[in-house]
């Protein structure tokens, strides 16, 4: 006879021997008052008949089935006790009986008796909802009423196919997962379960009546939280709910703080992300130190734009028609400085003051704020074909750059302050934007130098500008050589 045979048939055999000395007068005895009790013996014997059917069998199923169903004897015993008051004697002599026989396994080496020490089961600190899948009905009835007594809610699934539908639709803390069940069985529903993105997270307890060690270790690999033994401990069950309802908690929590920052996250770059650049919202997003007055010196490319005799042309524009244009001007402006990685430091009316090289700095920058000037001229087209259409006059604009250092960071007090710029490194570019002509790009020298790329220049010349006691040399972009 194979081993399996040796130490689970006696076993069974040995519970349905202490089942049959109840007698089947003894379930009616009119001395039970309660219906509940009366129910639960019912279920027992039912058990013991489904025990009786599984022995001599020898397929791993069989195993599986004889241990589960002896578990669920054993526990209809302990529950039928803790209501000892509603039973006569003699059926509590003999679920005393019961009890022992099936707590007591055989093995093939005989062993030495160990006694189950007493444990009264307290309320849990942290009630949960729980999902029971078991295709036993006496077990699920047994795992529902053991942790209802402990404050759980309990929901049951009799299959694999039912306990994956419930977990599409509700939130559950701990799945408690038979292995062995009908159609879809234990570890493919672990599977499922660990696959969806929503469900990975709940902690699965496996509970199988197989002692098969390279099953045990494939479904913790597969993602399990732990792995109980049919017939399981009680206490010991509680213990593992408890732990991994405290789990699920951790992870909804940590899910919770997540979405918040997110949500605090969407919520800075809705409100500032109109008026910064998206390098700046993230600045105040990685560093939120960087909110702190100061800044640091940068070299950095200066770029500021402007339209050339704006007032002159809206001065009888209806103030309405002057927004219409500003707009669709800075709007378009807007977009092409911030895909070329510019920063905007301010609108001052009808001009625009980027910088290329802060707070986030890349090694071409004067390159980018120059093929984001010759971008930005050729948007001009676009736009005052709008203009036209809309009977409103067409504009011109001219753009100067300078490459040099400024102190970058947020300027003005606690109550007030804003991302910007201070050097002497502005001032020379805001002088060469004042000679700039309709349509013309005017570099400084500085950024001539920095320049990588290819470009079309036109004659330089030398420029004596107010403020400025150097001579200022500057070159026009014409455009960038294919």
């Amino acid at each position: 006879m194979a081993e399996s045979s040796i130490t689970e048939d006696p076993w069974a055999l040995k519970v349905l021997a202490a089942v049959a000395e109840l007698g089947p007068q003894r379930y009616y005895d009119p001395v039970i008052t309660s219906e509940v009790v009366k129910n639960d013996l019912v279920s027992l014997i039912r058990a013991s008949q489904k025990l009786q059917e599984k022995v001599g069998i020898e397929t791993s199923e069989a195993r599986h089935d004889r241990r589960n169903i002896i578990g669920a004897i054993r526990g209809y015993s302990e529950m039928l006790l803790e209501d000892s008051e509603a039973l006569p004697s003699a059926v509590r002599a003999h679920l005393l009986q019961i009890l022992a026989a099936a707590k007591t396994e055989p093995t093939s080496t005989p062993q030495s008796p160990t006694k189950t020490p007493s444990v009264t089961l307290l309320p849990s600190d942290e009630p949960g909802v729980i999902l029971a899948v078991d295709d036993l009905p006496e077990n699920r009835e047994l795992v529902s009423r053991l942790l209802q007594k402990t404050g759980h809610t309990v929901i049951s699934a009799e299959s694999g196919e039912e306990a994956l539908e419930l977990l599409d639709t509700m939130g559950v803390d701990v799945v408690l997962l038979d292995l062995v069940m009908p159609g879809i069985g234990g570890a493919e529903v672990l599977k499922r379960l660990k696959e969806d993105e929503r469900l990975r997270a709940t902690p699965v307890v496996m509970i199988s009546g197989q002692q098969d060690m390279d099953q045990i270790v494939g479904c913790i690999e597969a993602g399990a939280d732990d792995y109980l033994l049919k017939p399981f401990n009680p206490v010991l069950l509680q213990a593992r709910i408890s732990a991994g309802i405290e789990r699920k908690r951790w992870h909804d929590r940590e899910e919770l703080y997540r979405e918040q920052l997110e949500r605090r996250e969407q919520f800075i770059r809705a409100t500032f992300g109109r008026y910064l650049s998206d390098d700046i919202v993230d600045e105040i997003l990685e560093r939120p130190e960087g909110l702190e007055l100061g800044g640091d010196l940068r070299e950095v490319t200066i770029m500021m734009s402007d339209i050339r005799g704006f007032t002159t042309l809206v001065e009888h524009l209806p103030p309405q028609q002057v927004v219409t244009l500003l707009n669709r001007y800075l709007g378009r402006m807007t977009e092409i400085i911030l895909e070329f990685g510019g920063t905007i430091d301010e609108f001052l009316g009808d001009a625009v003051l980027a910088v290329f090289g802060a707070p986030r700095r890349n090694d071409d920058d004067p390159d980018r704020a120059v093929r984001c000037a010759l971008a930005m001229q050729d948007a001009m087209a676009d736009i005052n074909a709008a203009n036209i259409a809309d009977d409103l006059p067409e504009v011109e604009m001219a753009i100067a750059l300078n490459t040099g250092s400024v102190v970058a960071g947020n300027i003005g007090s606690e109550r007030r302050s804003k991302y910007g710029f201070v050097g002497h490194a502005m001032n020379v570019t805001s002088r060469i934007e004042d000679v700039a002509d309709s349509r013309e790009i005017l570099i400084s020298q500085t950024t001539y130098e920095k320049l990588d790329g290819d470009y079309q220049f036109g004659d330089s010349r030398a420029l004596s500008v107010k403020g400025i006691e150097e001579e200022l040399k500057v070159y026009a972009v014409l455009g960038e050589n294919q």
